[in-house]
């Protein structure tokens, strides 16, 4: 087992005796769960893992009302984005293929998670949301 698979799993294990019935918690899974992207198959396959986390917690936590979500961000300008992918070139091959036209600010990213914790997604649970400006979905 990966360690993003353990993480989330043994942590969401720890934390349940001190949640409320009705909390939530928010996985971070990728768009590289559902991508396949080449040289990265571990990296791929937790994050699907983490992605079925999500599904297989909301089950097992019905009794308590706990919603579990994952977010999958897409590209995030967080510190060292540039220097990880290759560079400013790379950065602006990466802007191209986003149908929005930006690479996600950590902001952006944060205010999904947001919402998947707070009361506006009460009828959201198991659910995966994809938070990468149409880069995987169109």
């Amino acid at each position: 087992m990966s360690l993003n698979v353990k993480s989330a799993y043994f942590t969401v294990r720890k934390a349940l005796p001190h949640m409320a019935d009705g909390a939530r918690v928010v996985l971070v899974s990728s768009i590289s769960g559902a991508n396949g992207d080449p040289g990265h198959s571990v990296y791929n396959a937790s994050k699907a893992a983490v992605r079925s986390l999500a599904r297989s917690f909301t089950s097992d936590l019905r009794s308590r009302r706990i919603r579990v979500n994952a977010i999958s961000p897409g590209p995030t300008l967080s510190e060292g984005f540039a220097s990880f992918v290759g560079g400013q070139a790379a950065v602006e091959r990466i802007e191209q293929m986003i149908p929005v036209g930006h690479i996600a600010s950590i902001d952006e990213t944060a205010a999904a998670v947001l919402f998947l914790a707070s009361h506006e997604s009460s009828y959201v649970a198991g659910a995966e949301l994809v938070v990468d400006g149409g880069m995987s979905q169109v």
